[in-house]
């Protein structure tokens, strides 16, 4: 099968991009088919319709954003999308603009608007009180930093776009288990277990519908320590509880904790049946290999502590990916940079998001090696 690419020189990348996307849409009409799904009518569902899952990756998230926006261009049609810590964020602003029929390029400029260094910004004692400070926070509040800068940035842009609960993600052609276009996930370390959202706030006494979208990604990015945790209090379980029982308080933070990357989250649906009428493509931010990064000393148990986070949290993008997943992954090359780089300059999110494009544009040109999307090996076996 002759690809666009080969007509190109190498010094007119994007013109060749654009060259290999019209081959593949003369080679690759799109096709429709109608499948019978439990709790729905029969729904007629395109070629190019697709799930999306974003790893977690803190200020490496821009990586994600590009990688979207190429399979946007490539004309894929994003039904669901599901994400953790910087990929709930992602995931939220993709999810939110195809709720309001917004183009999908308004992504680059949103995510572009963050002010990394604000999400830790010091307040009260730690302004003025070094080491103590930070004990103090820990011991008062839990974490380092409040996590009220991502509160009052996604929660504006999403104000702006006009979808800012989940009930407005709500959709009538997805069946009863994942009706939202949008799932986050967060850590519960009360009851040590993985909560999706928002189909799991039910267990917690709130109404899915009204929950507000930027709460659910505020706590799955509550990287523990440096972010306060969302706490809940749940009221005494039991019919048989007494008046003077006592509410149990719940807590959660990142997602990544138990799943960075969930690429099963829209599987084994409708009591194990896996009936997805598309495939999940996950986009996953990897490091190059043999990069080291800078030492930092541990002085203390405090350090210790911090440094073994920072160690766990870097690392959770080298997980293995099973070769039936990584078929339908997008790997993209994260520029050597630690999901708790806050001091990420322009350039290197610039770098970042031009990685995911190319990440994304060379597994669209592996997938035109194929006769359209229901024959590439993307589809679950």
């Amino acid at each position: 099968m002759h690809n666009g690419r080969d007509l190109c020189h190498t010094g007119i990348r994007r013109a060749c991009d654009d060259l290999d996307f019209a081959v593949w849409s003369m080679q690759h009409t799109p096709r429709t088919w109608t499948v019978d799904m439990p709790d729905t009518a029969a729904q007629q569902y395109d070629e190019k319709d697709v799930d999306l899952v974003l790893e977690g990756g803190g200020v490496k998230g821009v990586g994600l954003i590009g990688a979207v926006l190429e399979l946007d261009r490539a004309g894929f049609r994003i039904r669901r999308v599901a994400g953790t810590s910087a990929g709930a964020i992602a995931a939220a602003l993709v999810a939110a603009n195809i709720a309001a029929g917004t183009p999908l390029g308004a992504v680059k400029d949103q995510i572009a608007s963050i002010d990394y260094s604000a999400f830790t910004n010091e307040t009260g004692m730690r302004k003025h009180a070094g080491k103590l400070g930070d004990l103090h926070a820990l011991m008062t509040r839990m974490g380092l930093y409040t996590g009220d800068y991502l509160v009052e940035w996604l929660g504006g842009i999403l104000d702006s776009i006009g979808i800012t609960t989940f009930g407005e993600l709500r959709r009538d052609d997805l069946g009863d288990e994942f009706p939202y276009s949008l799932v986050v996930h967060t850590a519960d370390i009360t009851f040590g277990k993985l909560v999706r959202l928002p189909g799991d706030y039910a267990n917690y006494g709130i109404d899915p519908n009204s929950a507000r979208i930027v709460d659910a990604v505020r706590a799955s990015m509550a990287i523990p320590f440096f972010f306060e945790p969302v706490q809940h209090e749940l009221p005494p379980a039991g019919a048989g509880a007494g008046t003077d029982a006592e509410p149990v308080t719940v807590t959660w933070v990142d997602g990544g904790l138990l799943s960075n990357f969930p690429m099963e989250v829209f599987n084994d649906r409708h009591n194990g049946a896996v009936v997805d009428p598309w495939p999940t493509i996950g986009i996953k931010l990897s490091d190059r290999r043999g990069e080291l990064a800078p030492p930092e000393e541990t002085t203390g148990p405090f350090d210790e502590t911090i440094r073994i986070l920072k160690t766990v949290l870097n690392n959770s993008n080298r997980y293995f990916v099973t070769p039936d997943k990584a078929r339908s992954t997008i790997f993209v090359d994260s520029a050597g940079l630690n999901a708790t780089d806050f001091g990420i300059t322009p350039d290197q999110s610039a770098t970042l998001f031009a990685n995911g494009q190319q990440a994304a544009s060379a597994w669209l040109a592996e997938l035109s090696k194929f006769d359209g999307v229901r024959a590439a090996p993307i589809w679950p076996a």
